[in-house]
């Protein structure tokens, strides 16, 4: 992690990297950051944009970029990402995730990890993927997650979306770990849905930790107290 801010010149652009801490949204994370540099530098306005949501039930990199960086959040977004995904098998949620409550479940005592493998197989490369409703996808001008919220039925389209590479990292019955590395527009939420289904049972995520986009790492992001604190003593 770069340590010395004093030399960074925000208001024409840097790019700064972020943990973003559970049931915090990427927006909190920008409306913080941007409020205590505004605040730092005595000026009304500064532009800051994130390079990519994370969801709030979701921890790890967020990369931020301020002034005329903004114009790079593009590229940024475009590149591969990693996620270390912790997916429960047999239920499902509504949500995909633990915003909601289960309201399935299934026996997964047939369920193996030579199993698991096989069904993998069908998730690398060039995927059909259906985004979950409870997401941040603008339907008619509303995103998803309002309409979802309120009860409403909403059907989602299916795209293509891809799937570099899928690593077991541990499966503990009913609890299956996987590193993913993934392109742009990949919902982690519909990706252990549907891992789910493909076992002919259910699956939802119970947690997801982003831990690269490109080259950035999460192993050199700042908490958001770290750089508050550091703001405070420059």
């Amino acid at each position: 992690m770069i340590k010395d801010l004093s030399n960074f010149d925000f208001v024409s652009g840097e790019t700064l990297l972020f943990d973003k801490p559970l049931d915090w949204t990427s927006f909190d994370v920008v409306n913080r950051i941007r409020y205590k540099l505004c605040r730092k530098l005595n000026i009304k306005k500064l532009k800051v944009g994130h390079a990519g949501t994370l969801d709030p039930k979701a921890s790890g990199l967020v990369v931020l970029c301020t002034g005329k960086f903004t114009k790079k959040i593009e590229a940024i977004q475009a590149e591969e990402k990693e996620y270390i995904a912790a997916v429960k098998l047999g239920a499902t949620t509504p949500s995909s995730d633990l915003e909601t409550e289960e309201d399935q479940t299934f026996d997964t005592s047939g369920i193996t990890q030579d199993k698991i493998k096989e069904s993998l197989k069908n998730f690398t490369g060039a995927i059909q993927q259906i985004p979950p409703v409870f997401s941040a996808i603008k339907v008619n001008g509303k995103r998803a997650f309002k309409y979802a919220r309120n009860g409403e039925e909403l059907k989602m389209k299916a795209r293509i979306v891809h799937i570099h590479s899928i690593e077991i990292l541990r499966f503990e019955n009913p609890i299956l770990e996987i590193k993913i590395k993934c392109g742009k527009g990949t919902y982690i939420r519909s990706l252990a849905r549907d891992i789910g289904e493909s076992l002919n049972n259910g699956g939802y995520l119970v947690g997801l930790r982003r831990t690269q986009i490109g080259e950035n790492d999460v192993k050199d992001a700042w908490s958001v107290a770290e750089f508050e604190n550091y703001l405070e003593n420059m």
